[in-house]
Parts: C-alpha cells; sequence; structure tokens
C-alpha cells in the first residue's frame, strides 16, 4: 500500500505543479508498473484526494500548523487522511503503511510526525469533519474565487452545484439509432446482468458504471459512452440528410460519431491535433460510419475551408471546463480568474472565424462544457452585438446533476 500512497502523493504533486490529473496518473502508472487492482486503486485515491483536497489541506493545517519543509510528506499526510475517511482500508494498516513511506523520506526524520499526525487524526477525526463544515472552502473543496463567482452567478443552485462536483460522475450510454433504441438496449443490459434506465429513446444511464468491454454490442458499434448533456448537441443541430456539417474542435469524436447516427450527413471533423483525431478514427471505425477528418486550426478558416460553406457547424470552443469538474477535479485546482479573459478572448476569435463558413440560414451551435456565464451567456451577448445577420433560437445552461454534466449551447442562424 505505501507504494500506492506514494504515487499517489506524486500526482498530487504534479497537479500542484501545472499538470492535468490526466497525464499525471497516466505518468503515475507507467512509473509503478502496477497489476490492474492497484491501478485501480491508485486512481481512485488520486481522484478522491483531489475532489476533497480543500477539505485535506484544511485539516493538515490543523494537525501541522506550519507548512512542512518536505512537500511529500505534506502530500503523503493528505492521502493517507483521503484513505482513513474514504476508504474501506484498515486504519492501522493505512497509517502503518504512511510510517514505511515516511522512513524512505529524508532519513526518515518525518517517520515520527507522520504517525503521530495521523493517529491525532484518528482520535480528533470527529471534531476536525465538524470543524471543516465550518469553513467554506473546506466544506465544498473549491477554491475561494470559485466559490464566489458561482454564488454570484446561482444565487439559488451553487451549493448544489459544488456538492455535484465532489460526487462520482453517473455512466451514460449512447444507443446507436441505426442498431436500435434505449428500451431494446435496456434489454439486452439485463440478459447482460446489467441495469439501467432509458433517460430518452437512445440514452441510457446505467446503475452501475461497468468496462466498456462487458458492454452488449460495444465493440460492434451498437453503442458509445456519452454524457447525456453532451448528447443534446447532435440533437438541437436539427440535422436532415445530405446536409455538409463541421465539427469545429472534434476530437475525441463523440458527438461527431452521434451526428452520423442520426442522420445521413456529410461531416467534416476537425482538431487542431493531429493525435486526437486518430481517436475520432477509432470511434468512427468502430461504429461502422466515415468523416473527413482535418489537422486544422479552427480560427483560421483560410486554412481549410477553401471556399465551402457548412449547412451546420458544431462550434465546440475551448473552454473552462468547469461544467466536468467531477470526471476532472484537477481544473477547479488549476483554473485561475484570470483564464476566462484569455479564453473568451479565443472562444470570440473561433466562433467569428467559423460564422463565414455558415451558408445563408444555416445553423450554428456554440457549445462549451462550462457553467460559468463569461464563457456562455455573455459570449452569445457579444457575439449577436457583432453580428448582424445572427439570430440565436434557443440557448440552455445545463448544470450538473446525478443525470448529466454542465453544458451550455447556443443556436444560432444566419439570416
Amino acid at each position: 500500500m505505501h507504494y500506492i500512497q506514494q504515487l499517489a502523493a506524486g500526482v498530487i504533486g504534479d497537479v500542484e505543479s501545472g499538470k492535468t490529473l490526466t497525464e499525471a496518473l497516466a505518468q503515475a502508472q507507467r512509473q509503478g508498473d502496477l497489476p490492474p487492482p492497484e491501478r485501480a486503486a491508485l486512481q481512485d485515491i488520486s481522484y478522491g484526494s483531489l475532489r476533497h483536497l480543500g477539505r485535506l489541506r484544511f485539516w493538515l493545517r490543523r494537525l501541522v500548523a506550519k507548512p512542512l519543509p518536505e512537500a511529500r510528506v505534506e502530500r503523503l499526510l493528505m492521502v493517507a487522511m483521503y484513505q482513513l475517511t474514504h476508504t474501506r482500508a484498515a486504519e492501522y494498516a493505512v497509517v502503518n503503511e504512511a510510517v514505511k513511506m515516511a522512513e524512505r523520506l529524508e532519513q526518515g526524520r518525518f517517520k515520527g510526525l507522520v504517525n503521530g499526525v495521523l493517529r491525532n487524526f484518528l482520535r480528533q477525526r470527529e471534531a476536525l469533519i465538524a470543524a471543516a463544515d465550518r469553513d467554506l472552502e473546506a466544506a465544498t473543496s473549491h477554491p475561494r474565487w470559485w466559490i464566489k463567482a458561482m454564488q454570484k452567478a446561482y444565487p439559488q443552485e451553487w451549493q448544489r452545484v459544488l456538492e455535484t462536483n465532489n460526487s462520482h460522475p453517473p455512466m451514460t450510454l449512447r444507443v446507436n439509432r441505426r442498431h436500435g433504441d434505449a428500451k431494446a438496449y435496456l434489454d439486452a443490459l439485463r440478459q447482460a446482468g446489467m441495469e439501467g434506465e432509458a433517460l430518452d429513446d437512445t440514452a441510457v444511464l446505467l446503475a452501475r458504471p461497468v468496462n466498456v468491454r462487458e458492454l452488449p454490442g460495444f465493440a460492434e458499434g451498437r453503442v458509445s459512452v456519452q454524457d447525456w448533456g453532451a448528447q443534446q448537441a447532435a440533437r438541437l443541430l436539427d440535422l436532415q440528410p445530405g446536409q455538409h456539417v463541421l465539427d469545429a474542435c472534434a476530437a475525441p469524436g463523440g458527438k461527431t460519431c452521434h451526428m452520423l447516427e442520426i442522420a445521413d450527413v456529410d461531416v467534416t471533423a476537425l482538431d487542431i491535433d493531429a493525435q486526437r483525431l486518430q481517436r475520432v478514427r477509432d470511434n468512427l471505425d468502430r461504429i461502422g460510419l466515415n468523416a473527413t477528418l482535418l489537422a486544422a486550426d479552427a480560427g483560421q478558416a483560410d486554412t481549410f475551408a477553401e471556399g465551402r460553406r457548412f449547412d451546420r457547424i458544431l462550434a465546440d470552443v475551448p473552454c473552462s471546463a468547469s461544467g466536468v469538474v467531477r470526471r476532472h477535479p484537477d481544473i477547479k485546482w488549476l483554473r485561475r480568474p484570470g483564464d476566462f479573459a484569455a479564453l473568451a478572448r479565443q472562444q470570440a476569435a473561433m466562433v467569428d472565424a467559423l460564422w463565414p463558413l455558415l451558408a445563408s440560414g444555416g445553423k450554428m451551435l456554440y457549445a462549451t462544457c462550462s457553467i460559468f456565464p463569461e464563457e456562455n451567456q455573455q459570449q452569445l451577448t457579444a457575439f449577436l452585438s457583432r453580428h448582424a445577420d445572427a439570430v440565436c433560437l434557443e440557448q440552455r445552461q445545463l448544470l450538473p446533476c446525478e443525470r448529466h454534466d454542465g453544458f451550455y449551447y447556443a443556436l444560432l442562424e444566419k439570416h
């Protein structure tokens, strides 16, 4: 266990230094050369520690008033406290293994401290939990600036959203309409010993997450994993047979595939990263459908448009990803208040570059996985002020809940 604790503490350190959790965890798993059960344990502890990092930091400062000169010891303590409060591991094993790990750091001079801090934590646990519940940043495990921004934007819902961010995400499936519907797929799930719930005619919410290899028909393209909120994009575009569609920032390809499952359209899937485009190709191959893939910058239309006009454009712009925090808990610790101005400029430049590619009477869907108004409603208002030929037909702000993540959509028509 102490090796898992060491790797998890390293993941937290990498995230604190600016790496994404995905990158840090992948590196730790390669470094550790772990068997599947231990890889799963490392992932659970890494994700869980970052979900609850605000609370863990609060407890650490209550137990050790001043920061320690060795940051790895602090991270080890937080990982152990996460295990003691959120896993089934035996308390004595967590403490003993953490002490073993401390023996390997700084010639073991923090061994006694680690032992004492964790035993104090166990003795004071109820009081520490109560104290954290009275501290807003610790109770919500979000940065204070994020909490304030949420309170301003959603005065009635901010607390529920922050609580949702700290929960485990649902696993939702998108049934390929060309191979049946949600009702038929639920029957297949039950035959395979799994349970789920139909959210609409092609969306199924699983009762429990499973490995995709266990899903009936997954390899044959009968079903894909996609959040229900993300599934709204293709539906909103009002796709009709024969239309030319541009999917800007297409990787990893979930929305690209969904559009092709819905209608016989000609899709150009664009992404700036050629390697990420391979994931789009892999997903298309699995479902047995095809699109034109282009590695290009959506903000520089002259490099790929070649005079073409599109009937539909999906502008899935780069954003803070504040709506998918429960899937990527590092986001709330990596983002800074100043990020939004830079993101807003990037988003505006992209949609302004894409708008001329839309045919008259065509529709463009502005999409983010953000819940902050600076990236959503405020961007829409600014865009409409710059483009007199644009009309907003519909906008939706989805907040994270038990059934879907957070997304924003604005459907624009060119007149």
